[in-house]
């Protein structure tokens, strides 16, 4: 089952390029159906393609020869397929092979006397026409000559095993590593893997031949288990101190804000509500001040409420979804030997979740005096998700246009569509009904007939400037975590650190809490009532930031050509940005809604 090269976008090696038009000339399997993939692997663009590379269990070969692969530049079909392998080459384009369900790894010394295991191998590099060494060509010194690509078209694979002692004897794979090297075969009929490197100079004409061959041996391990046989690829994998790090400086602000709210809280309120409570209504009633102020107006229902109580629904069904993922994936069960498992989960757990959806958005748009329950039920179905579908679909439009393996089938396109309509939306309206069926959600305090004035607002107290300080807290605890994210949807690395990400959800629910809750405080304190959409824009703008990071991202860190590709990086981090903005928006509403409840349910009021 190894892998047939083939662009697994959305995202390549280390280039970051997403699509390249065309197909590659390397050998083909000549039988051999090829493995399923599961809805996941289909939504991230994985394809596995069977391999001609064929072995058997401790049976050694010597420079075996695949296939061999002749270009002649005069026709126009052979040059244009020897281009196409020199332009991969020059964005160093990456073979992504695996065998027993695990990744062959090209294992080498990085500085520190550290050993790095990537999971992929380069398909050549390029000396540039200054004999500067691209890439991978750095590897071997007899690759100078100027202007010329060297393709690896041999490979050593070293196969360890470990003996199974009990029940019926057995071997099983536990790693799996390649050396690619590069050859020009004297006899191509009888390669023997000797001879200078296989060069092709960018002038090159005529006729060129290259074979494509490889050497396999078998190793007994003792020391590694089966099960713990993705190690050795996860420790090669210098981050961990980082995230220490960047957790520590995450509690920090967590600490911080919880010191200020806890203050608040404690402090402030306490003397106020004693304050309030204490009051003789008769002689007082005129010194009334603060947030005490509003209570006639705290709980009027705010404009546009159709809309908020549609994303209110959304933003729980994501919330709930993001946390049993990550509590699934920290147990162990969406690990990257389960490929695909990851984005299964979350879409079989998204169509699940339509309910809750559908009974938050009716409970809150019928507490907001809504009456066009028909309207809000459908709304909450159709809007968020059929954005995000739109979308989705636009961006594989352009990888079918493309020509790329990435395209998702039609009939996956119409099984999702179906999970969507057939599972997810009747869920949604039971989820409404229920929520219509009960009494509206009960106020501690009535509300006025006349809406009251707010007075003039000082700068810091103006919906806009709180709304963007709002996001920066919650921000600066994610963002290193974004960092290890967008390296593995573009630049193929492995992301396991899965209970990193938990706590980091966790410190992320907090810190948006927190930072609304006291942002909303100020505001009531300044007698501005309309908490409601800041509390939930207020949190939702790290959705903006994060889009911010995700351009600087593009720009500092990838090096993405060509107009499809760039649509399509920001395509998909659209699609992000908008489920990440429900989460957080929906996260800052619900916390500023308990504090306003609680506050204004322990002052008397006349």
């Amino acid at each position: 089952e190894a892998g047939r090269l083939d662009a697994p976008a959305p995202g390549l090696e280390s280039s970051g390029r997403l699509v390249l038009k065309g197909l590659f000339d390397f050998c083909q399997a000549s039988e051999g159906k090829r493995p399923s993939e599961n809805l996941g692997q289909v939504l991230f663009g994985e394809r596995i393609e069977p391999s001609p590379y064929k072995f058997t269990f401790n049976k050694v070969e010597t420079c075996k020869l695949v296939c061999t692969k002749t270009y002649h530049t005069e026709k126009a079909e052979d040059k244009q397929k020897l281009d196409f392998l020199k332009k991969s080459m020059l964005l160093n384009y990456q073979h992504h092979w695996i065998v027993d369900n695990m990744p062959v790894t090209w294992c080498y010394d990085v500085e520190d006397g550290q050993r790095f295991c990537n999971p992929g191998f380069p398909i050549g590099c390029y000396i540039t026409d200054k004999g500067h060494a691209k890439d991978a060509c750095v590897i071997n010194s007899e690759f100078h000559e100027r202007d010329t690509f060297y393709i690896f078209n041999h490979v050593d694979i070293k196969i360890y095993y470990h003996v199974v002692e009990t029940g019926s004897m057995g071997a099983r794979l536990v790693a799996a590593k390649l050396e690619p090297k590069s050859f020009k075969h004297t006899h191509i009929d009888k390669p023997d893997c000797s001879g200078p490197p296989m060069d092709i100079s960018n002038k090159a004409s005529g006729e060129i031949k290259i074979a494509y061959t490889y050497s396999i041996s078998f190793e007994e391990e003792k020391n590694i288990r089966w099960a713990s046989r993705w190690d050795y690829i996860l420790e090669s994998m210098p981050h961990t101190h980082i995230q220490w790090f960047s957790i520590m400086n995450s509690l920090v602000i967590v600490l911080f804000l919880s010191g200020m709210v806890a203050m608040i809280m404690l402090r402030t309120l306490h003397k106020d509500i004693a304050r309030y409570n204490q009051m003789d209504s008769t002689e007082d009633a005129q010194e009334e001040f603060g947030w005490k102020l509003v209570h006639g107006d705290i709980f009027r229902p705010p404009r546009k409420g159709m809309l908020l109580s549609v994303f209110l629904g959304s933003g729980t069904q994501i919330l709930i979804m993001t946390f049993v993922t990550l509590f699934f994936a920290c147990l162990g069960f969406l690990s990257p030997a389960n490929r695909g498992a990851l984005m299964t989960c979350a879409v079989v757990l998204w169509v699940l979740l339509g309910t809750p959806a559908g009974y938050v958005a009716a409970r809150f748009y019928k507490s907001f005096g809504g009456e066009k329950w028909k309207t809000n039920v459908l709304l909450t179905s159709f809007l968020c998700p059929g954005i995000v579908f739109a979308d989705f679909f636009i961006m594989n439009l352009i990888l079918w246009g493309e020509g790329s393996s990435a395209a998702i089938p039609f009939g996956t396109l119409v099984a999702i569509l179906a999970l969507w309509f057939c599972i997810s939306v009747p869920l949604t309206f039971i989820g409404a009904y229920v929520g219509f069926k009960k009494n509206a959600i009960e106020h501690p305090v009535r509300t006025n007939q006349i809406p009251r004035q707010i007075p003039e607002q000082s700068f810091y107290t103006k919906p806009l400037p709180g709304i963007i300080m709002g996001g920066i807290l919650p921000f600066g605890c994610i963002f290193i975590q974004l960092f290890f994210i967008l390296n593995s949807i573009w630049s193929h690395q492995m992301y396991y650190m899965f209970g990193f990400l938990f706590l980091v959800f966790i410190i992320l629910v907090i810190t948006c809490s927190e930072a609304t809750i006291l942002l909303c405080y100020f505001h009531l304190c300044a007698e501005d009532y309309h908490w409601q959409w800041r509390s939930f824009l207020t949190s939702g703008f790290t959705a903006a930031y994060f889009l911010i990071y995700a351009i600087h991202y593009f720009f500092s860190k990838l090096q993405i050509t060509g107009t499809a590709s760039t649509i399509l990086y920001f395509g998909y981090t659209m699609i992000m940005v908008l489920i990440f903005f429900l989460f957080t928006g929906t996260i800052g509403f619900f916390a500023c809604f308990w504090f306003v409840t609680k506050i204004y349910s322990v002052v008397k009021v006349d």
